[in-house]
């Protein structure tokens, strides 16, 4: 079999549309295709980026061809200059990255939550119910606190049911009001990041230096995460699972 065929079977499979990671892992499983190179990985990417069967969707996110209108039902859209701003993108991309980041966090070992007015929305075409690991956030401190951190878009859990990182994704609303409940939760010992795109670095840099937030800057207690660094993370995640031992 082809190589090129190899990507686009896989994605086939995978429903017609699918993460640059799936595709990776679907691909190496197809043993009629050899890969006369070490860096199988990189020939796949460029099979996505130039095959005429698949378009790009997003950074990282492809489909076939021939499912793009199923893909667009579903709210799988490829943005542009005249939708980027409407509901439907905003929506799609926020739970994109949402779900890379649950996903992450599984693959680390770790406990994840999405808040439950989440759970029944997709990424890709799981809904992010069904990523994350904990149905209920656990009560690992006073319920206030609780309650003030039910609202974060995805919260890393550690073996002690106790936050490890809390994440905020900001596509398009005001930062400010993330870094406001950063700031009420940043007693504990938890790691806190802003996800945006990489045009939205200086707004955020501009908002953290608000005098509201001068603990946060004094204890660089906030991080920010562009989407295509979140991306690359994902999926060298996603490659390392095809190795039988890790260093």
């Amino acid at each position: 079999m082809k190589q090129n065929e190899a990507v686009v079977n896989s994605l086939e499979k995978l429903g017609g549309v699918a993460t640059l990671g799936q595709i990776n892992q679907e691909t190496m499983k197809i043993k009629e295709c050899v890969w006369k190179t070490k860096t199988p990985f990189a020939s796949i990417r460029r099979i996505v980026q130039l095959d005429k069967n698949i378009y790009k969707i997003k950074p990282g996110l492809y489909g076939l061809v021939k499912y793009k209108s199923e893909n667009e039902s579903k709210g799988i859209l490829v943005e542009n200059s005249k939708n980027k701003d409407s509901f439907e993108i905003i929506e799609f991309n926020h739970c994109y990255y949402q779900g890379l980041i649950v996903t992450i966090g599984n693959l680390k070992g770790l406990n994840t939550f999405i808040p439950n007015q989440d759970r029944n929305k997709l990424f890709v075409d799981k809904k992010l119910g069904e990523l994350r690991t904990l149905d209920k956030l656990p009560e690992y401190s006073y319920s206030k606190l609780v309650h003030r951190s039910s609202t974060v878009d995805v919260i890393w859990f550690n073996n002690r049911n106790m936050p490890h990182s809390l994440f905020e994704i900001e596509h398009s609303t005001d930062i400010q009001n993330s870094l406001l409940k950063f700031d009420d939760l940043q007693d504990f010992y938890t790691r806190m990041v802003i996800v945006a795109d990489i045009n939205r670095k200086k707004d955020y840099e501009n908002k953290i230096k608000y005098s509201a937030f001068k603990d946060l800057i004094i204890n660089n207690r906030v991080r920010f995460l562009d989407y295509e660094a979140l991306n690359k993370q994902y999926e060298n995640l996603i490659q390392q699972q095809q190795f039988e031992f890790l260093l």
